[in-house]
């Protein structure tokens, strides 16, 4: 029997993930805040549905892939009533990155309603999502996994487990967002320190790539700063949510995060100068703000 999923939060991840639960033959129905994404997810072989509740009337899995906690607890508990509109013994896949202490509390409110939950958030941007081939870090019971494959299958890669304890794969998420807020910070740092003392951006860029100074987000994000192109992939504010919630999961936890901090900071300076919507290669922007240099062109 085809399984019915619902999908709520059809952006940049969102989308692609509906969209390749349809290519592998999903009955998906999705639903976004705005009417665009639904429209666009019809046209692909989805339904759109008006309200979440649709989206997750009848659902044998609702996918929550929104922005923030606060939207998750809305959709799922609060005016948009997805948790009572699942029929029992469902699956919620919460996918969106909140803080481990939010993630153990959400399953336990679903359990006392009698449906399941993965903690599974995701990475790998737009593109992956789009092509089925994102890294998803979940944990949950391991007869979840098992009953579930087919659907982890179709919106990822790599599926990795992190323990039968809801929490665990959003320590995952948050342990990935540090090293990539760090790494994204210290790339911005670095090219202001080429720029400033004359090396090619250019040159600069291809000789870190093949080095062991280069990262993952120095050699993606490092082409929209060399094409001064900040078209949003992934916002400057996205940056300031998650580092928020690596801090405070730090400050739970009494862990020292002096790089998380430092890079947090930035984030907020750069959405502070107006960049929160820019793409989050803009991070530079700051760094060369306080060197006086002219990164335009």
């Amino acid at each position: 029997m085809t399984q019915t999923i619902g999908v709520v939060g059809l952006g940049a991840m969102g989308m692609g993930m509906a969209q390749s639960l349809v290519r592998a033959g999903f009955v998906v129905k999705g639903y976004d805040i705005a009417p665009g994404p639904g429209q666009r997810l019809a046209e692909a072989g989805g339904h759109a549905a008006a309200t979440v509740a649709e989206a997750a009337a009848g659902a044998d899995v609702l996918i929550v892939m929104v922005v923030n906690a606060a939207q998750a607890e809305d959709v799922l508990f609060g005016s948009g009533g997805g948790a009572a509109a699942l029929p029992a013994g469902s699956l919620v896949m919460l996918s969106c990155t909140v803080a481990p202490a939010f993630a153990r509390k959400t399953a336990d409110r679903l359990a006392a309603m009698g449906l399941e939950m993965l903690d599974a958030p995701v990475s790998g941007g737009p593109i992956r999502s789009a092509e089925g081939s994102l890294s998803v870090m979940a944990s949950g019971a391991p007869a979840l996994f098992e009953k579930y494959a087919g659907v982890l299958e179709a919106i990822a890669a790599n599926v990795y487990r992190m323990g039968d304890a809801p929490g665990l794969g959003s320590v995952m998420k948050s342990i990935n967002q540090l090293l990539a807020g760090v790494h994204l910070t210290a790339m911005g740092e670095a090219f202001v320190f080429g720029i400033k003392q004359g090396i090619d951006p250019r040159q600069m860029y291809e000789v870190i790539c093949a080095s062991a100074g280069g990262s993952w987000m120095f050699q993606n994000r490092g082409e929209h700063i060399l094409d001064n192109d900040y078209t949003p992939r992934s916002a400057v504010d996205i940056w300031g949510k998650d580092l928020g919630i690596v801090l405070e999961t730090g400050r739970e936890n009494r862990l020292a995060l002096p790089l998380a901090a430092i890079a947090h900071q930035m984030f907020l300076a750069a959405s502070a100068q107006g960049m929160g919507r820019m793409d989050d290669a803009a991070i530079v922007k700051i760094y060369a703000q306080l060197a006086g240099v002219e990164m335009e062109g």
